[in-house]
């Protein structure tokens, strides 16, 4: 029995990943794998604004601060809500609509 969980990129997300500069992009998806064996990553803070057990992976580099929001909670999936590079300290309201909103899809379709 393995303890990993099907990562599930929702969105542009997995397209926005492969958009980040190699070195970023590449520990993006160390942390991810780290999650995805149900472990902590590096650096992350919780993010419940977007959704309760909503979690934001914080990648900073030389060429810019990158973020991967996801969230883990449920039992089927790791579900990757967003990825994105971060130009202020405070996150845009369009990046925080965007996770809501897939977030809210989540919920939706798991409704019976």
């Amino acid at each position: 029995m393995t303890l990993e969980k099907e990562v599930r990129w929702l969105g542009s997300s997995y397209r926005d990943l492969l958009a980040f500069p190699e070195e970023a992009r590449r520990q993006a998806g160390f942390q991810i794998g780290k999650i995805h064996a149900r472990l902590d990553p590096d650096d992350w803070k919780p993010f419940d604004s977007v959704g309760p057990g909503t979690r934001e992976i914080r990648i900073r580099e030389e060429n810019g601060i990158y973020r991967v929001m996801y969230v883990t909670k449920f039992a089927e999936a790791l579900y990757v809500l967003h990825c994105m590079q971060k130009k202020t300290q405070k996150l845009a309201p369009h990046d925080k609509l965007i996770a809501e909103t897939r977030y809210r899809a989540i919920i939706n379709d798991r409704k019976p």
